[in-house]
This record gives C-alpha cells, sequence and structure tokens, in this order.
C-alpha cells in the first residue's frame, strides 16, 4: 500500500517538473525574415551545408521563409526555414556560394531547416538539413585495383608504349619499322605491378628492318608512302622484377578510327525530325492553353509574387536573393507551324504512312 502511495507522489513530482520545465523556458521570438542577423545566420547555414556536398554543385540561398531566436545562456539561436536552389559553383571548389549565379534549370527550390548559433567570434551552424531527394548528383566511389584513365600525354606511358611498340615491329612483316603516330586511350591498373590498357596508331617510316634492328631518330615517318596502323595492347610492367615487359599487341591496318559520338552511332529514318510528333491546336478564342515558355514565366511570376507579397508583418518569405530566370522554349506549335495561323490541307493529311516509299 505505501509503496503504491510512493509511485502515485514520485509520479505528480514528475509531471510536476516537467510542466514547470515547458513553462520556465521562454519561446522562440519570431525575427524578420530581411533581418540583418536573419541574413547572416542563414549564409552561415548555406556554407556549412555546401561544406559536407563532395559532388554536382553547391547550393545557394534563394529565400527565407521564416525565423525566429531564443537565448540559451549567453547564445542567441536562430532556429530557420528557408529555400535554396543549385549554384554554377562546383562542390568542393574554394569560390563561396556568395559568388556564384543560379543554374539556370527551371524546377522548384529545395526546402532546408537550420539551427544556427550566433556568437561573437561568427556563427555556427550546427543542424543544417535540405531535401535533395528531387535531385540525383551522380557520384562514382573509388575503386582499388580498377582501371583509371591516365592522360595521354603523361610520361607513364613512355615504357609501356615503346614496349608495345617493339613487340609489333619484331613479329610484323613489314619491311620496316613503325613508329608511334597517336595514343587514342590509356588506362593503368594496379595488379602485380601495373597493367597498362593502350589504343594507339603508329606510321611507316623509312627505316627498313635490314638496317636497323630498332626505332632510333633515323627513323622519321615515310612521308612519300605513307601507311598506318592501329593497334590495342595490353602491358605489364613491374620495373622492381628486373624483367622485360609482358606485352600482347593486336593492331589492323589504317589509321585510329575517330571516336564516334553518342550521336553518329544510330541512324535516323529518312524524313525523321524532333518536331515529328508535336501536335498542332488552334488558337481558341474562348480559351487558351499555356505553352512551355509562359508556365516557366509564371513559375518565376509566383516566386517574386511570394518575395513581395505583404501579407506577412515580418517580411517573410524574404525577397531571393538574386533574381532566377529560367530557361524559355520555344512553343512547339511556334517550331512547327512557324508564322502561320492554320495549319495546310498538306499538312493536316499528312501520316507515318507517307514516309514509306
Amino acid at each position: 500500500m505505501r509503496s503504491g502511495l510512493r509511485l502515485c507522489v514520485l509520479g505528480l513530482l514528475c509531471l510536476h517538473s516537467s510542466a514547470f520545465g515547458q513553462t520556465s523556458q521562454p519561446p522562440g521570438v519570431l525575427m524578420f525574415c530581411d533581418d540583418p542577423s536573419v541574413t547572416e545566420a542563414v549564409s552561415g547555414a548555406v556554407s556549412k551545408f555546401n561544406e559536407r556536398m563532395s559532388s554536382g554543385n553547391k547550393l545557394a540561398l534563394f529565400q527565407v521563409q521564416t525565423a525566429s531566436k531564443m537565448r540559451i545562456d549567453s547564445e542567441s539561436v536562430y532556429s530557420l526555414q528557408f529555400s535554396s536552389r543549385r549554384s554554377d559553383c562546383p562542390a568542393g571548389g574554394s569560390k563561396p556560394w556568395t559568388d556564384c549565379d543560379y543554374l539556370p534549370v527551371n524546377r522548384k527550390p529545395f526546402s532546408c531547416s537550420a539551427k544556427v548559433y550566433m556568437m561573437e567570434n561568427g556563427t555556427d551552424a550546427r543542424e543544417v538539413d535540405c531535401l535533395l531527394d528531387d535531385v540525383i548528383i551522380p557520384g562514382r566511389a573509388s575503386c582499388l585495383g580498377c582501371p583509371e584513365d591516365i592522360d595521354r600525354e603523361s610520361d607513364d606511358l613512355k615504357t609501356p608504349l615503346s614496349a608495345a611498340l617493339g613487340h609489333y615491329n619484331s613479329i610484323s612483316n613489314s619491311s620496316h619499322l613503325f613508329t608511334l603516330n597517336s595514343v587514342g586511350h590509356a588506362t593503368r591498373q594496379v595488379m602485380a605491378g601495373f597493367r597498362y590498357k593502350l589504343r594507339f596508331d603508329m606510321r611507316k617510316t623509312v627505316c627498313a628492318k635490314a638496317e636497323h634492328k630498332d626505332l632510333n631518330d633515323q627513323c622519321v615517318p615515310d612521308e612519300e608512302n605513307m601507311e598506318y596502323a592501329h593497334c590495342n595492347s595490353t602491358v605489364d610492367v613491374a620495373p622492381w622484377r628486373l624483367v622485360a615487359p609482358d606485352v600482347e599487341v593486336n593492331c589492323n591496318a589504317g589509321a585510329l578510327p575517330p571516336t564516334l559520338s553518342v550521336f553518329s552511332r544510330f541512324r535516323l529514318p529518312p524524313g525523321w525530325s524532333p518536331l515529328r510528333n508535336a501536335v498542332y491546336e488552334p488558337p481558341s478564342s474562348s480559351a487558351s492553353t499555356p505553352t512551355t515558355a509562359s508556365a516557366a514565366e509564371e513559375s518565376s511570376e509566383e516566386d517574386a509574387a511570394a518575395a513581395d507579397s505583404p501579407d506577412s508583418p515580418f517580411h517573410c518569405p524574404s525577397k531571393p536573393w538574386k533574381p532566377f530566370n529560367p530557361p524559355t522554349a520555344a512553343s512547339p506549335a511556334e517550331g512547327a507551324v512557324g508564322a502561320t495561323s492554320t495549319p495546310s490541307s498538306a499538312d493536316a493529311g499528312f501520316s507515318d504512312l507517307d514516309l514509306v516509299g
């Protein structure tokens, strides 16, 4: 009985202390979103978040949504809600975000929150979070033992290229030696030594194999009888073993083929056009459909209207840190039809069957 009474008394004391703790700590005081101290606090929060970014582009402040301040001991703690946009400054660079501009990407700003401690010697942003789920930042983790690209002008390629050229000249059926013309691509992989993957081409020189065993300064390319060969080669090098490099070479006649771009790998059907699927809708006197350009302008106007709204007595949200000008795209109807107001009879009757011939 007594133990039950003690538990009840203890519970009442806990509730009393909890309630007393809640009322003794005053709530945060709302601040003007354009107050200089708020600007300083949110600037520190954006800088703190950018320090944690290792890829992509830095964030830049767009608008301060809400701000409040409370005192904890001798420090002022700011609770901030703000929005941000991607800037044109890469992450990890030394350029501060305040010297950057917005990326011209037509998407909604990111929502951010922060808790910043304001002290005499500066700001301390201890909690900064931004919702970046709608943006995927491509990244590549380091891979120990994986092939890595090497600059084609690197001195590290001298030994494997020399070994590949020497191997080719020793096994080829040509009467003359070949010398390096250009390097297309090269990688290096750490194994039990270094494995080089090389793509290069060569030119026939004036040095006949009967007179010259190896390439030398006299073996210049033959300008009168030009002959090329392009190769893929694998060269394993381990200098500490004091053994010759292990070389594999696969060559074909002709110069190194140019690297094909993504657009040149596929042939488009005759008559194909990016405007082929555009649907023309004649203007209506009663209603009109907004184009992509007008939608982008409307989005920008909404941001500006929100910034200039006089409804909030605390000037929230604040005006944009910088003007944001999203890209505008031409109307598909305008691009497909031009200045004409109505489609011609020939266009009206055109179909995919017209491409069959």
